[in-house]
């Protein structure tokens, strides 16, 4: 082998082994704010002090979490839909779970749309995760439990007159007092399922409007994620120190790229809880391992992409909450989670709140659409572009 094909594969194993990006990792520090901790928002709005100061922002805000709570309540339970046009950028970018949209008047419309169809819905905020983004940003996850009654037709069709519930995350990058980015998941398979409909049906006929909104022409797809490199073997990342950050890197990059679900007693708790879809409790190695193989079973060569982790230390000694929001890409190709293989392209993002105590987990919340991932199986059907 000749010096320079030993230089080129040494630069080409280097560049791989480095796969989880150094920059992904963002800390928040909990002393210049107020965090929600166990607060119900009758206690949490006379929390006054105020430990920032951010540039450009309403003086009405304390600090950032004070923000994301306020204008949350001042938007959906108060009805001041206006608080949008004071808070988000007019041209906002908004990524759901496998589409994307654009500008200030969709934030407008889904906002009055939802409360058509759930007008005494509340959103309870359990907690948010923070950290600077850019010189004068700010970044959040906002983890949200809401209750609702369908008391009139929604996107998920005629009024029930049932009450729900439902998680959803959503991460804002802010500045100057305004959200010009924003990744929102939401448990849309519990709400449907609580609503009594067909999901398969519900996924069909969201599937068809797609078709419809691009001319009856299914998208392209421009690749295919794989949790291998080509001929490469997917990577075990090792962490660089003790942080909480290289700690989750780690804990992913084994579990997750690696399907090393044996890891799991090394990074839970042995009496870990995780909070799945469709308000399921996962207590344990053995449960958690479960529903991992449950997810994977559908997408077992899926690619698991981390676009960002926020660390957040809290008051209480050796606790961090964390914030991961990641998208797997890949083909559903076995009998799992979403049924019998379809072979189709399914690409999705998910958001996950952590509890790390004593460098392991012990409480996990997953959030991601799998009434979207649905739509995504059924795009392309005969059944379904033969009633487009």
């Amino acid at each position: 082998m000749s010096t320079l094909q030993g230089k080129e594969e040494n630069k080409i194993d280097k560049s791989f082994k480095n796969d989880i990006s150094d920059n992904v990792v963002h800390k928040g520090n909990y002393t210049e704010v107020n965090s929600v901790d166990h607060y119900d928002y009758n206690d949490f709005i006379q929390l006054s002090k105020s430990r920032q100061q951010m540039k450009g922002f309403d003086s009405q805000y304390n600090d950032f979490v004070d923000y994301i709570i306020k204008i949350t309540h001042q938007i959906w339970e108060e009805k001041g839909i206006g608080v949008i046009y004071d808070t988000y950028h007019n041209n906002v970018t908004m990524h759901l779970s496998s589409q994307n949209s654009v500008g200030i008047d969709r934030v407008i419309a889904n906002t009055i749309q939802t409360l058509h169809g759930f007008p005494d819905r509340k959103l309870i905020g359990q907690n948010v995760i923070w950290s600077n983004h850019g010189k004068d940003g700010y970044m959040s996850s906002h983890k949200v439990l809401s209750t609702a009654t369908n008391l009139n037709d929604s996107e998920f069709g005629k009024a029930t007159n049932k009450k729900i519930n439902f998680r959803t995350i959503v991460d804002c990058a802010v500045e100057n007092n305004r959200i010009y980015e924003e990744w929102l998941v939401r448990d849309n398979l519990w709400i449907a399922k609580q609503l009594g409909c067909d999901v398969h049906e519900l996924a069909k006929e969201m599937a068809r409007k797609s078709l419809k909104s691009k001319g009856g022409v299914n998208s392209s797809t421009f690749s295919v994620g794989s949790n291998m490199k080509g001929q490469f073997f997917p990577v075990k990342y090792k962490a660089k120190d003790e942080s909480i950050g290289e700690f989750i890197k780690e804990m992913i990059s084994k579990i997750y790229h690696y399907r090393l679900f044996n890891e799991v007693v090394n990074y839970y708790h042995e009496n870990a809880v995780v909070h799945h879809l469709c308000d399921k409790d996962l207590l344990g190695h053995t449960q958690i391992q479960g529903i991992l193989i449950n997810l994977f079973a559908s997408f077992p060569n899926a690619d698991y992409i981390i676009d960002r982790i926020t660390v957040n230390e809290t008051k209480e000694e050796k606790t961090y909450d964390v914030s991961v929001r990641w998208r797997l890409n890949g083909i559903h190709e076995g009998i799992g989670m979403f049924g019998y293989p379809s072979m189709k392209p399914v690409e999705f993002m998910g958001i996950t709140h952590y509890k790390i105590i004593d460098k392991k987990v012990a409480e996990e919340w997953v959030t991601f659409d799998g009434l979207d991932i649905l739509r995504q199986i059924y795009l392309g059907d005969d059944e379904v572009a033969a009633e487009e």
